[in-house]
């Protein structure tokens, strides 16, 4: 419990230089740039590839378990949108992406500590944390809701493709459950909790490389704690939101 609450004491505090007022705003455009197409370009085809095949699973899956004489042909369109909506566009798509930018995100700064780049900053007057850290967190809570976006439209030319290539059905009834009783809601619900989970991943992995102590061991160590902590959080402020804004 002790260790708990030192660790979380020490995220604060390193939040705090995080977002401190920056002292060249050209310097951190030009990092911020970066880390936007390090992060968050570099991550768009995993995210199609990916939402592609699940949304075309889904519906697989769905038509193969419900169909009943008792059930309309559109119901599986229907639920491969609440699916994709719902959950797998928002928060798991956001745990893939843990393990991908947090892990990159972690063993950067990880490896800039233990060879001694992030001392030669603080060394040159430059505040590292606000540095190296501010634009990683600005570039991901900005573009993470656009990979979101990607995702949703990826998952649902995924079911399309079943439906054109597989004809496992027509994709008049998929069109029609698609557009069936939809909610706009549930789109924003989708990218308000993405703000959040971009945060996470950002913040909490950041801080895991940005405190290694030791050696390279100590930087994978350091890389692996990122990606489980920011999981759970994930799973765990995906509870909360969803019960905040569906409740």
């Amino acid at each position: 419990m002790f260790k708990a609450l030192k660790t979380l004491g020490r995220y604060i505090m390193l939040m705090g230089r995080t977002f401190s007022r920056p002292e060249r705003m050209r310097m951190y455009i030009k990092q911020f740039i970066k880390e936007v197409d390090q992060l968050g370009v570099n991550s768009v085809g995993i995210v199609l590839l990916i939402s592609f095949f699940i949304g075309a699973v889904i519906t697989i899956q769905i038509k193969l378990n419900i169909e009943s004489p008792w059930m309309p042909r559109w119901t599986v369109g229907y639920v491969t949108r609440e699916i994709m909506l719902l959950e797998f566009s928002s928060s798991i798509m956001c745990l893939i992406l843990a393990g991908k930018v947090g892990s990159n995100i972690a063993s950067e700064l990880g490896t800039m500590r233990v060879t001694q780049q992030i001392d030669a900053l603080e060394i040159m007057g430059v505040n590292s944390a606000s540095y190296l850290i501010l634009p990683k967190i600005v570039a991901l809570v900005i573009f993470i809701p656009v990979l979101v976006t990607f995702s949703i439209f990826a998952g649902l030319i995924g079911a399309f493709a079943t439906c054109w290539l597989g004809g496992i059905m027509t994709a008049t009834n998929l069109e029609f459950g698609i557009q069936y009783s939809f909610v706009e809601w549930y789109v924003w619900c989708g990218i308000i909790k993405s703000f959040f989970f971009a945060f996470i991943i950002a913040s909490v992995s950041a801080f895991f490389g940005y405190t290694v102590e030791g050696g390279s061991i100590e930087v994978g160590k350091a890389s692996t704690d990122a990606v489980v902590s920011s999981s759970v959080l994930i799973l765990f402020s995906d509870l909360i939101l969803t019960k905040l804004l569906m409740g």
